[in-house]
C-alpha cells in the first residue's frame, strides 16, 4: 500500500534520544521504523532494539482497556471494566486512604519508562503535588553520578558526541558504547579512522570491549583507586597541563599531596590491573590531546559510585584536556536543558494540598523498606507509571512483600501485564511514545526535540498526561493548570529564560522537530573558567578525596567474603532496555545467563550450559552458565532486567541485590554483590 512517513522522537532510556521516521500505510498502520538521517547523531540508524519496537506496539498482549485484580495479589487474574469505574474507584479510595492515614500515605512510583517530559513528569507531577502525596527520590539510576559529577564540575555538561572524532585517545569507562550507546560509535570510527586509540575499563570485556585496542579488566567498584593512581602518575611525573591548572581550577598542590600515596602498586592490589598497565594509561592519558573519557553510569552503581565519577571527571581538568574539540568527559548532557521545570511540574500546588507544606522525600531505591518497615505515615497506596519495580528495584523479596499486602492500594500504568502489573489493584493502559505528544530532552546530546503522534492509539489507551488530567478533575482538583493542554505544557516547559533554551518554540520545534540548543559550535563549556562552581573555577577539594572498598567486594567485610566469595555486577543487557523488551523470548534468553571465569567454574564443577544457581543471604535465581574469560577471576556477571514472572523459579538477579546506598546521592549499590554460584543437580 501506498504510505506515509512520519515523524517520532524515541522516548527510552538511552542517552541517544533519537529522531524516528516511521512509515504509515492508509489506514494508519505502522509498517517500518528508522532513524532520521537528518538528525546529527541519528544519523540514520537505530539500535537493534527500537528497530524492531512495533513488535511491541501490535503485540497481541498489549494491554488496551482497564482491569480490575480478581485474584490474589501477583497472580495476574484480571477483569476488564470502564474506564469510568476505574477513575471512580482510585479517586474514592485515595480519597479514603488520604482521610485516614494522610497524603502522605500516598507514594507515586515512576521513572524513565519514558523520557519525554510531558508523560514523565508533567501533570503527574501536579497531580500528586495538589494531591499532597509524599514525593519520591528518583535514584534508580542516575542520582549518585549525577552528585559525583556535579561534585567534580558543578555543571551536568559533557563533550558533545560529534566532536569524539577529533579525539585521539578515547577511553569508554564503564561504557558499553555498542549496547547502550550506539549512536556514539560512528564518531569513534571515524576518530579512530584518523589514528584514534580506544580504550575500554570496564570488569565484563562486552561488545565494546572486545572491539577495542586495549581493555582494562577493572574490579568492580575501585574505578576511584584507579583515578587516583593515575593522578599520582601525572602529578609525580609533572604531566599535568600547568597553565590551564594555574588559570582554571583550585586546590593543585593538595591535591598532589593527597595522591602521592596512591602509587600504581596500591591501586594495582584494589582493581586488578597491572602497576604498569596504569602507569602506561595514565602517561597516555596526560600526553595525547584531544583526550575524552566517555563515562557511563555502570561505574556509580557501587557503593562508592559517587566518589568514583568524581575523581574521573576531574581528570580532564588536571591535564587541560577541556581546552580541544573533542576533549573532555561525558557522563551526561542533561544540565543544559534549562527548561521551565517548575512551571511544568508546579510544586507550588503543594501549598494548596491537605499539607500546606512541601511533602516528605521517599528514596525509589528503597522500596523494599517503604513498603514493609515505614510507619509514619505507612504508605497505604501506590500509583506506579513509567517503572516496573517488581522487576528493576533491589532486594526484591522484600519488594514482594510489601506488594502483597492486602492493605495497600496499587494502581499500575502499564503498556504490558508486567510482573509489577499483576500486583495491581487497578491497571490503566497507556500510549507508547509513538501515539501521543512530547518534549524531549537528551542526556547523550545537545537537541531539543518534539514528539507528535504518528500513530493511532489503540483500544481504550490515553497517555499519561490525560489520566492524570482525569484523576485530577475525579478527585476534585479545580486549579487551571489540570486544565492545560499539551501543547499548553510545552509552551510552559520552553518558558525559560536561560541562554541555552531561551527563544525556542513550539512552533520551532513543530517545523524542525530537532533544536540545537543555544550552546555554540562547539561546545567547550570548560575551555575557561566556566565550571558551575561559586569561583567559576574547578576546585579539586583534594582532602575529600578517598576510597575504601565496598562492604560487598571481595576487599570488604570478611565474613560475607567467605560466605558468598564471587562479585556479581549485572549491566545493562544490549538487547533490553531495563525490563522494556523482557517479553521478547530472545531477551529473556539471554538476560538468563551468567558469566563465569574458566578458574571458578572449574572450582564448580560448572561447564557452559549448565543450570546453576546463584545465591545470597537475600535471595537466589536460577540462570545458565556461560565460562568465558571475559570477565575476571571472581567476578560473575548478568544482564539485566529478566522479568521474573518468566524464569523457571519466578527469580532474576534483583532477588541478589541489596538496598545498600551509595556514598552520596542515595542511589542503589546494584554492582556492589557478592554472591556464591552452585551447580544445579536436579530442577
Amino acid at each position: 500500500m501506498p504510505t506515509e512517513t512520519r515523524r517520532s522522537v524515541c522516548a527510552l532510556d538511552c542517552p541517544d534520544t533519537c529522531a524516528l521516521l516511521i512509515d504509515v500505510d492508509t489506514e494508519g498502520r505502522g509498517s517500518k521504523l528508522r532513524g532520521d538521517p537528518a538528525h546529527p547523531v541519528t544519523r540514520g540508524f537505530l539500535c537493534g532494539k527500537v528497530a524492531r519496537y512495533l513488535e511491541r506496539e501490535y503485540s497481541p498482549n498489549r494491554l488496551l482497556h482497564p482491569l480490575r485484580r480478581m485474584g490474589a495479589k501477583g497472580d495476574g487474574h484480571f477483569a476488564r471494566i470502564s474506564w469510568d469505574e476505574a477513575l471512580d474507584e482510585i479517586a474514592s479510595r485515595l480519597k479514603a486512604v488520604a482521610a485516614e492515614f494522610g497524603s502522605e500515605s500516598i507514594l507515586p512510583y515512576s521513572y524513565a519508562g519514558t523520557m519525554g517530559l510531558l508523560n514523565g513528569s508533567g501533570m503527574d507531577r501536579r497531580f500528586f503535588h495538589r494531591l499532597g502525596a509524599s514525593r519520591l527520590d528518583r535514584t534508580i539510576c542516575s542520582s549518585a553520578g549525577g552528585v559525583g559529577l556535579m561534585d567534580a564540575l558543578g555543571a551536568r555538561y559533557g563533550v558533545e558526541p560529534e566532536q569524539f572524532r577529533h579525539a585521539k585517545l578515547i577511553i569508554a569507562w564503564g561504557a558499553n558504547i555498542l549496547g547502550t550507546n550506539v549512536h556514539l560509535w560512528p564518531f569513534i570510527v571515524e576518530a579512530r579512522r584518523n589514528g584514534a586509540k580506544f580504550y575500554t575499563i570496564d570488569p565484563h570485556q562486552n561488545r565494546t570491549g572486545k572491539l577495542a585496542d586495549r581493555h582494562y579488566a577493572i574490579r568492580p567498584g575501585s574505578d576511584t583507586a584507579l583515578a587516583l593512581a593515575m593522578m599520582q602518575v601525572i602529578t609525580t611525573e609533572g604531566l599535568e597541563n600547568r597553565a590551564y591548572v594555574s588559570a582554571n581550577t583550585l586546590g593543585f598542590s593538595a591535591l598532589k599531596e593527597k595522591v602521592r600515596l596512591w602509587t600504581p602498586q596500591r591501586a594495582a592490589e584494589l582493581t586488578g590491573i597491572a602497576a604498569e598497565d596504569i602507569v602506561q594509561l595514565a602517561r597516555e592519558y596526560a600526553t595525547t590531546r584531544p583526550a575524552a573519557i566517555r563515562l557511563n553510569y555502570g561505574v556509580q552503581r557501587s557503593e562508592r559510585g559517587a566518589m568514583a565519577v568524581r575523581t574521573i571527571s576531574l581528570l580532564p581538568a588536571l591535564t587541560g584536556a577541556w581546552m580541544d574539540p573533542g576533549g573532555g568527559v561525558q557522563l551526561s548532557t542533561s544540565g543544559a536543558f534549562q527548561v521551565n521545570a517548575a512551571g511544568l511540574e508546579r510544586p507550588d500546588l503543594q501549598m494548596q494540598s491537605p499539607l500546606a507544606r512541601e511533602a516528605r522525600l521517599l528514596n525509589m531505591s528503597l522500596l523494599g523498606d517503604l513498603l514493609t518497615r515505614v510507619d509514619d505515615p505507612p504508605v497505604k497506596a501506590m500509583v506506579v507509571y513509567n517503572s516496573n519495580p517488581a522487576a528493576i528495584a533491589p532486594d526484591q523479596n522484600t519488594v514482594r512483600s510489601g506488594l502483597r499486602r492486602p492493605d495497600l492500594f496499587t494502581v499500575v500504568l502499564e503498556h504490558f501485564q508486567t510482573d509489577t502489573a499483576d500486583f495491581a489493584d487497578i491497571v490503566l493502559p497507556s500510549t507508547t511514545f509513538l501515539e501521543h505528544t512530547d518534549l524531549y530532552r537528551a542526556y547523550g546530546h545537545y537537541y531539543l526535540q518534539l514528539g507528535r503522534p504518528a500513530l493511532s492509539a489503540p483500544g481504550e489507551t490515553l497517555p499519561n498526561t490525560e489520566i492524570f488530567r482525569r484523576l485530577a478533575a475525579r478527585m476534585g482538583f479545580t486549579e487551571p493548570c489540570f486544565d492545560d493542554s499539551d501543547d499548553d505544557m510545552v509552551r510552559t516547559t520552553l518558558d525559560s529564560s536561560h541562554p541555552f533554551v531561551k527563544g525556542i518554540t513550539l512552533e520551532q520545534l513543530d517545523s524542525e522537530r530537532s533544536v540545537r540548543l543555544n550552546i555554540g559550535a562547539p561546545f567547550l563549556p570548560f575551555a575557561g573558567s566556566g565550571f558551575g562552581t561559586s569561583t567559576g573555577k574547578c576546585e579539586f577539594n583534594a582532602e575529600t578525596l578517598d576510597y575504601t572498598p565496598p562492604v560487598e567486594s571481595r576487599l570488604g567485610e570478611p565474613d560475607l567474603v567467605k560466605r558468598y566469595p564471587l562479585e556479581m555486577i549485572s549491566p545493562k543487557n544490549d538487547d533490553s532496555m531495563n525490563s522494556t523488551f523482557g517479553f521478547r523470548p530472545e531477551v529473556d534468553a539471554q538476560t538468563a545467563i551468567v558469566t563465569i571465569h574458566p578458574a571458578d567454574a572449574g572450582l564448580r564443577a560448572i561447564t557452559t550450559g549448565d543450570a546453576v544457581r546463584m545465591f545470597n543471604g537475600r535471595g537466589q535465581c536460577l540462570l545458565t552458565a556461560n565460562v568465558a574469560g571475559t570477565v575476571a577471576q571472581g567476578v560473575v556477571s548478568t544482564p539485566s532486567v529478566r522479568w521474573p514472572k518468566l524464569a523457571g523459579d519466578g527469580n532474576s538477579v534483583n532477588m541478589l541485590t541489596s538496598q545498600r546506598l551509595t556514598d552520596k546521592g542515595g542511589g542503589p549499590s546494584f554492582y556492589s554483590c557478592l554472591v556464591q554460584v552452585e551447580k544445579v543437580l536436579e530442577l
